[in-house]
């Protein structure tokens, strides 16, 4: 419409609709360059989100500042102050009522300093006594009775927000009764809610007569029960920090000001809140320390602080199983660390959600780990890693093109016939135009000049990696070798060889199996044991299961055998160093491959004499081969000898 004025502004509705899709591949390389140095998968993907990404704050900077919040929060103050402001007040009462006293020479006056003379030392205790007293002074009446309305404000100021607004309990008899109504319905919609009945027109109705106590406005009975429960927890927490003597005052000074109906109320209300959420740290104490007497809402108030930023630092923590940065309170981070904390985690959420919705990574009991779709970019990268060695190196170039759709060039070619997937000999198929339809150009073509380079079926194979999962491979830095080279190796028979069938077995006091996602993920084992004879057993079945393949083993190792499975039972028996069981059951298994005519190929690091020996002795048992690599030439040295199988069996 003509006219119209329009102004525009930063998006606030939200993520901005028209921002490119996040791209986390930088993220993901970053974790992968991790795993491939040998690092854990679960600790990488863990520490991208606590340190952040790019540069960027994460979950342990925002933690760092909470705990220092936290430490400034220990140092506010003094938490006797309610207890100590009351002592004061009531010094200033008897000074003031003894002054009196003393301008009277009647018995009364006499018999009233006897009464003053022997209150309890007990502050809590002289108050309750003086209750009843009348006093002479009109200024020593006002100061003590200061004490108990300051207190009472105090006290349920601190549990209602909107009290001091809505009406001076401490003043107004009618006042009293409004408040003593609704802390009795209040118990009474909180004890119906925790019998699970029907609490909707109930609630509406509470709100609608005593709303003006609540000035947050809950929108149901859970709302309300969270607002009164964490102050109510941050009053138990008061009482928990302060010494059994101050404890002793501060409860009595309490009852004493809040009258037996109102405190029995407020024990009642407690009873249900603690009840209703018994997770907010009800027993917790604090070892605040200031000079600063705090009274009971600031006392409360730092203990309310405290209580928020140790649940803040559990949700930045991410330690309990299943963690999510779903689980961080954002509001909860905007009031205690600040906007700027509050956009760093929404940020760092949206690269934990950009990770799961991309693909790169999946959710497990155990948090996030790599997802397939990231393996195979990390496996792609271990392979470029391996190959820009080879190219780099004496060895040659390898040239991994295809020349068919499932073999190697045989040197002959035949007529195309329809179905063919093999690719066209370019050469004859020209000649046989040229020789049909003479020199010309262009040269035309017809269905029977076409040739097909012909290919012969490569040869498949059943290989078996063998890998050592013990603590000496990373101790000595061999993990992130072994883990490139089995993830490189995976990759280039997944993606160049499928007809070939690997299986990945880690052993240390024992052996098992691995997928790439676990090999990726796994941990050094702890225990001492290296049991060779299990990963070749295991070999042998894998074999087995491909009968018309050609079997290969590959074994990585730092270490000779020291653990060999009990015949009897089947448990692994470790012993160092190795004994003659050990050995024997180890080359039973050398020699049950060789009957199978596996080929048997060691891979020893480390210069260890035992193991060399041992290595050697095999590799001639078996009529394989020994190679000794450093432990960063090792994938080099395990693809090219694949590689060349490979080739003798084309």
């Amino acid at each position: 419409m003509a006219g119209n004025r329009f102004r525009y502004g930063q998006w606030r509705g939200g993520p901005d609709p028209l921002a490119p899709p996040y791209d986390v591949r930088e993220a993901v390389d970053a974790v992968g360059a991790e795993v491939l140095a040998g690092g854990s998968l679960r600790e990488t993907l863990r520490d991208l989100l606590r340190r952040g990404p790019n540069g960027r704050r994460g979950l342990d900077e925002l933690a760092a500042r909470a705990r220092r919040m936290r430490r400034e929060a220990l140092r506010r103050g003094d938490l006797d102050g309610a207890v100590t402001r009351s002592q004061a007040l009531l010094d200033q009462a008897l000074a003031a009522e003894r002054d009196e006293l003393r301008g009277r020479e009647d018995d009364a006056a006499r018999f009233a300093e006897t009464v003053l003379d022997n209150l309890p030392r007990s502050t809590a205790r002289a108050v309750q006594e003086l209750s009843g007293y009348q006093w002479a002074s009109e200024e020593a009446r006002r100061t003590y009775q200061q004490i108990l309305d300051g207190l009472r404000d105090d006290v349920l100021g601190q549990r209602f927000a909107g009290l001091r607004d809505a009406v001076r309990a401490s003043a107004d008899p009618a006042a009293q009764q409004r408040l003593g109504e609704m802390m009795h319905d209040l118990n009474d919609l909180l004890a119906r809610h925790a019998r699970s009945e029907e609490t909707g027109d109930a609630f509406a109705e509470f709100m609608r007569r005593h709303g003006e106590f609540f000035p947050e406005q809950p929108k149901d009975v859970d709302e309300l029960i969270d607002v009164l429960a964490r102050r109510a927890a941050a009053g138990e927490r008061l009482m928990r920090s302060l010494s059994d003597r101050q404890r002793a005052e501060l409860a009595g000074l309490m009852r004493q000001s809040l009258g037996e109906q109102l405190a029995g109320e407020m024990s009642q209300l407690d009873a249900h809140l603690r009840a209703l959420r018994p997770d907010l740290g009800w027993g917790r104490g604090e070892r605040v320390r200031g000079e600063q007497p705090l009274g009971y809402g600031e006392a409360t108030g730092v203990l309310d602080e405290i209580g928020e930023l140790d649940d803040l630092l559990d949700q930045l923590d991410q330690e309990h199983p299943g963690a999510t940065l779903d689980d961080v309170d954002v509001e909860a981070v905007a009031r205690t660390l600040g906007r700027d904390a509050a956009d760093d985690v929404r940020r760092l959420r949206e690269l934990e959600r950009e990770l799961r919705r991309q693909g790169w990574v999946t959710r497990d009991a155990e948090g996030l780990t790599l997802s397939p779709k990231a393996l195979r970019r990390l496996g792609g990268t271990a392979l470029r890693r391996v190959f820009a060695d080879l190219t780099a190196g004496p060895r040659g170039q390898h040239d991994l093109r295809s020349a068919g759709a499932a073999g190697e060039v045989s040197g002959a070619s035949r007529a195309w016939e329809y179905g063919d997937e093999q690719p066209l000999d370019v050469v004859r198929t020209l000649t046989r135009a040229v020789r049909r339809a003479g020199p010309s150009v262009p040269v035309q073509l017809a269905v029977e000049d076409f040739e097909v380079v012909e290919t012969e079926r490569r040869a498949s194979a059943a290989v078996a990696l063998c890998v050592d999962l013990s603590y000496s491979m990373i101790s000595q830095g061999r993990w992130g070798p072994m883990k490139q080279t089995a993830l490189a190796l995976s990759h280039l028979m997944a993606t160049r060889f499928p007809q070939d069938a690997l299986q990945i077995i880690g052993f240390g006091r024992e052996a098992m199996p691995l997928t790439q996602q676990e090999l990726a993920a796994v941990e050094p084992d702890m225990e001492q044991g290296t049991n060779l004879q299990h990963a070749l057993r295991l070999a042998g079945r894998h074999l087995r299961r491909h009968p018309d393949a050609e079997p290969v083993v590959l074994v990585v190792t730092d270490g000779e055998p020291t653990a060999h499975l009990d015949p009897d039972d089947g448990e692994a028996y470790f012993h160092w160093p190795p004994l003659p069981e050990t050995i024997e059951a180890t080359i039973r298994e050398v020699d049950r491959l060789a009957r199978y005519r596996a080929t048997l190929n060691l891979f020893m690091l480390g210069d260890d004499p035992g193991l060399r020996r041992f290595v050697d002795a095999v590799a001639r048992r078996s009529k394989g081969r020994m190679f000794t690599p450093d432990p960063g030439d090792l994938g080099e040295y395990v693809v090219s000898d694949y590689l060349r199988s490979r080739q003798r069996r084309g």
